[in-house]
């Protein structure tokens, strides 16, 4: 028994350490496209990110002699997975490039909170009265950064709002997709979406098509090897450790962004977002040591 405890503890973590390592590396990765999108249409630059992380997996894919597209992506759970990734992609790319990083990565911590609710309506999970509470304190945060009044609104950070929406279902229906289908087969699928949301956004950027320059390019580039190695890392975190032990650092996503936006993008979120982000990342942290005590 203490053999087994000591290996579930040095699995935990870990699974921690991947999970930080993620969240890092997805941080770095808004930040990257960030520093893009401002010059370089939105629609063009997540197009060209999609294109960069496809290619990439493709060659992982083929590396491990897998058929690069499981025909299980044909099934009705990945369909509506890959719609919802659609959605998350599309509006996130947008809030990246108009809303502050230090706002976008404040509401989709949220996201954990959103899962927790659609497994309760849609899986049919007992979601117990403290959690739910728990869900409503983190939705007081998010209306403390949208600040839903006529004269500070932030109609910005809807973006945002959607593209959380949009992963936060990923996620979930992310449970019920097949097993058969690898970490590599389900990377080629969610970066083709990355393409077909730049493809959807192209005739409404605010500028037309151009080449983007030696910098813009290499840093979409490095974009897109960022957010490969995140999603590798992302995997290995989830099928390494305990998914309560290992889901709370996730948050750790918040705290790097909230440097990044300092260090890089010259932002000073104001005490409303700092507490609408205090209060979301709070919430989602009782919910998940509620599931774990549950469990």
């Amino acid at each position: 028994m203490a053999d087994q405890g000591l290996r579930s503890s040095g699995s935990n973590a870990l699974g921690a350490g991947f999970m930080v390592l993620a969240m890092t590396l997805f941080a770095v990765e808004d930040a990257l496209f960030k520093s893009v999108a401002p010059g370089l249409p939105p629609g063009e630059a997540t197009l060209i990110f999609g294109l960069t992380g496809t290619t990439l997996y493709v060659l992982l894919t083929l590396k491990a002699r897998e058929p690069v597209l499981h025909p299980a992506i044909l099934r009705p759970s990945l369909l509506i997975r890959t719609f919802f990734e659609i959605m998350g992609r599309l509006f996130f790319a947008l809030s990246l490039a108009y809303t502050p990083l230090s706002v976008t990565s404040s509401i989709l911590q949220a996201a954990p909170l959103v899962v927790t609710a659609g497994a309760a309506l849609l899986l049919r999970e007992q979601v117990g009265a403290r959690r739910w509470v728990a869900m409503a304190i983190g939705f007081l945060g998010v209306l403390m950064i949208l600040r839903p009044t006529p004269d500070a609104f932030r109609a910005d950070a809807l973006l945002a709002v959607a593209g959380m929406i949009g992963f936060a279902m990923r996620d979930l229906y992310t449970r019920a997709s097949p097993p058969a289908v690898s970490t590599n087969q389900l990377g080629v699928l969610g970066f083709a979406v990355i393409i077909l949301a730049g493809l959807l956004m192209l005739p409404f950027d605010p500028a037309p098509p151009r080449l983007p320059t030696g910098i813009e390019l290499g840093r979409l580039l490095l974009t897109g090897l960022v957010g490969v190695t995140a999603y590798t890392a992302l995997t290995r975190a989830m099928r390494t450790g305990e998914v309560s032990v290992v889901a709370p650092f996730r948050y750790s996503r918040l705290l790097v962004a909230l440097f990044f936006a300092f260090l890089f993008f010259d932002e000073r979120p104001d005490l409303w977002t700092l507490a609408g982000g205090a209060l979301i990342v709070s919430s989602g942290l009782y919910t998940l040591i509620r599931s774990a005590r549950k469990a």
